[in-house]
């Protein structure tokens, strides 16, 4: 008979999530599988809301990555409202995005995952966390929280909070930047970029020693998705979409207004998040991946120079090919961190980063809108259908978790092959498996929407806990 184990929930993730792994009688797995299991609405209950209300209401999608929702939902309402940001504004926003940019990823891999690359997969899980991080090393985990901290506070000093901003309004923004703000976060610039490069060289120096263990632990192909420049540069605000086969050969290269006439979504009955694909493909030969092993695989090159020296090096690791190895996602993540920082200077240094003409109200409306941006998870769109009193009549998410979601269950399923053996389960077989999830850092709470009605069970119970009635909807 069949043996089930369950691994709920997921840990060191944001949202909630669940592992069932089938067991067969010799021990070895049958299936694993990635189970998210929470539910969140936002497409339905934003209908009948304002338009200009939408960057406000979506970025409590997320409390990990608000400003990326914020940003793409002004993005959106720009467009349905035929508004161009002034040149300023859009410089604001950018700003205001590599400090999300920085926050989430450093937080991601120092905090987050770090503890399995420093402490090891089969460390105590009593100390296989920040708090042993903390007594590990604790100057580089000071390290890390300033870089977190660094992030977060170009969030504050752009849109004067860190969490939930408002500060992007369809049109343009509403604050400007002050030189005394600019020279701020400028001031921290140069500490922060130590300690990304201080990260990098922690994992290289953990890949050099683990080199069989990156080569065999859920590596596959796929292909990849995200925004590019005119020139095929790496970029993370703006841009077009470009999407590459596992060889790196361009399948499409679009605008994101276009993003329906190629990607669908595909349903299992085993999870709320539904699996996006390569229309032209299909389903499920038309999967691919995003977030940083994503876009550095579908870009060609980095516009900064630091960023651009480790993409350099990165991409020999598969004589430049796209690189298939789910571990290396922390590599990729690293050197977009590094490519964030440099692009904050560049943009500190532009002198329309301090203009006034930040607002534009002219607007042309259009009645629909899609506005797309990289999240740090991935590509993020979000599009908004708009009546003429600006009133929503329909909205389509697709989150970027969402469109790795093929890939982190197969990359669930390749390591408890890989690792779960039976009888005898150790803890550490068991953290191999979430570190599967982890490496992709998913974003379960903004990603998760449904098909038809959402299934419900109402207990009812007496104050002594005794079960009185049972409601359901199937």
């Amino acid at each position: 008979m069949t043996q089930k184990i369950t691994i709920e929930p997921v840990t060191r993730i944001e949202g909630h999530a669940k592992i069932t792994i089938n067991i067969k009688d010799d021990g070895s797995v049958d299936h694993a599988y990635m189970h998210v299991n929470e539910f969140r609405g936002f497409e339905k209950f934003c209908e009948g809301r304002m338009v200009f209300e939408m960057p406000l209401i979506t970025p409590r999608i997320c409390g990990i990555c608000p400003v990326s929702h914020h940003l793409a939902s002004a993005k959106a309402a720009d467009a349905a409202l035929g508004v161009e940001p002034p040149r300023p504004a859009s410089l604001l926003r950018e700003l205001m995005h590599m400090g999300q940019i920085i926050q989430s990823h450093g937080m991601h891999f120092f905090e987050l995952a770090g503890p399995d690359l420093l402490l090891g997969w089969d460390a105590d899980p009593a100390i296989r966390n920040v708090v042993g991080i903390i007594q590990a090393n604790p100057a580089l985990a000071l390290q890390a929280v300033n870089l977190r901290k660094f992030g977060q506070e170009i969030i504050k000093t752009v849109a004067g909070r860190k969490i939930h901003p408002n500060f992007a309004v369809p049109g343009g923004v509403n604050k400007a930047l002050t030189a005394q703000d600019r020279d701020a976060i400028l001031s921290g610039l140069d500490a922060s970029i130590a300690t990304i490069k201080a990260g990098l060289e922690l994992f290289k120096g953990w890949a050099a020693q683990n080199a069989d263990q990156i080569a065999e632990f859920a590596v596959f192909p796929s292909s990849y998705m995200g925004l590019v420049t005119s020139e095929n540069g790496l970029e993370l605000y703006d841009g077009n979409v470009r999407m590459v086969d596992k060889t790196g050969k361009q399948l499409e290269l679009f605008p994101a207004s276009n993003y329906l006439d190629n990607i669908a979504e595909h349903v299992e009955d085993w999870s709320y998040l539904k699996f996006p694909y390569y229309k032209k493909m299909g389903w499920p030969d038309g999967v691919y991946r995003v977030g940083p092993l994503g876009r550095l695989n579908t870009c060609e090159k980095i516009d900064t120079p630091l960023a651009q020296a480790e993409f350099v090096e990165y991409r020999k690791i598969n004589n430049g090919k796209p690189i298939e190895n789910t571990l290396h996602f922390h590599y990729a993540r690293l050197i977009e961190t590094l490519f964030a920082a440099e692009r904050v200077r560049m943009l500190l240094d532009d002198p329309d980063i301090l203009s006034k003409e930040i607002l534009n109200t002219h607007h042309n409306y259009q009645g629909e809108g899609v506005g797309v941006i990289e999240a740090p998870r991935g590509t993020l769109f979000h599009h908004y259908w708009v009546d003429k009193n600006g009133q929503i009549k329909k909205v389509n998410l697709i989150v970027a978790t969402g469109n790795n979601n093929w890939a982190m269950c197969n990359a669930v399923d390749l390591v408890a092959k890989r690792y779960v053996k039976g009888p005898n389960i150790t803890e550490g077989m068991l953290n191999r498996v979430e570190a599967a999830v982890r490496a992709h850092d998913p974003c379960l709470s903004c990603s998760t929407h449904a098909v038809g009605e959402m299934p419900m069970v109402v207990e009812v119970r007496d104050l002594q806990g005794n079960l009185l009635n049972v409601v359901k909807r199937d």
